[in-house]
This record gives C-alpha cells, sequence and structure tokens, in this order.
C-alpha cells in the first residue's frame, strides 16, 4: 500500500470513528477515543513524513507549501476542538460546529496537497 493510500485510509477510519464516537455520546469510551485519537496522529505525521521526503528529493513549490501549510492548520484546529470537546466541560455550540467542518476541509486538503507532492 501507498504512502498517499495509506494517509487516506487513516483519514477515513478516522471519519468513520468519529461519526462513531458521535454516536455514542458523552462520556466517551475511553480505549475508543484513544484508538480516534491516535489513528488522526498517524495520519497527520505520515503526511508530515511525506511532505519532508518530497522536500528533500525535490524542492517544494510554492503551492505544494501553501497546500501543506494549510493542510498542518486544518489538522491543528481539528486536533484542537476534537481535544476541547473531548473534555467533561460543556463547550459552546460553535467549538461543536467546528470539529464537524474541519475534519472535511482537512480531508480535502490533504489530498489535494498529497496530489501535489505525488502526481501534481
Amino acid at each position: 500500500m501507498g504512502k498517499r493510500t495509506t494517509v487516506m485510509c487513516h483519514c477515513q477510519i478516522t471519519f468513520l470513528s468519529g461519526f462513531w464516537l458521535s454516536r455514542a455520546g458523552k462520556p466517551y469510551n475511553g480505549i475508543a477515543l484513544t484508538i480516534h485519537k491516535l489513528i488522526s496522529l498517524a495520519a497527520a505525521v505520515l503526511l508530515a513524513v511525506i511532505i519532508h521526503q518530497v522536500n528533500q528529493a525535490t524542492a517544494l513549490h510554492t503551492i505544494e507549501w501553501i497546500a501543506s501549510t494549510v493542510t498542518g492548520l486544518l489538522f491543528l484546529g481539528t486536533v484542537i476542538t476534537g481535544g476541547l470537546l473531548s473534555a467533561n466541560n460543556p463547550m459552546p455550540r460553535v467549538i461543536q460546529r467546528l470539529h464537524q467542518i474541519t475534519p472535511y476541509l482537512t480531508v480535502l486538503s490533504t489530498a489535494v496537497t498529497l496530489y501535489l507532492l505525488l502526481i501534481g
């Protein structure tokens, strides 16, 4: 399995486990939440490794840097909003809304970044 496929597979598994967690309700199952977080972290780390390797092989173009940076910020935003939601304290509705939107944007941005890095 190629690295691009692995990253996208991690993103899909993260999505599915996130839907499952949201349907299960609070308090979240500790093991399921941990698995969800580890899969997300693995996808982000793998993407960072790909970006680094491509940059070492051939210097990244400006558009690739921009796409990589946007993707990294979206990953960070998704992790932050998810962390806030997993806390036992009630969060404002905007945090939940952001966490419902940022994963979609993160997957889309990841796909664009991988396309630019590996195919484009």
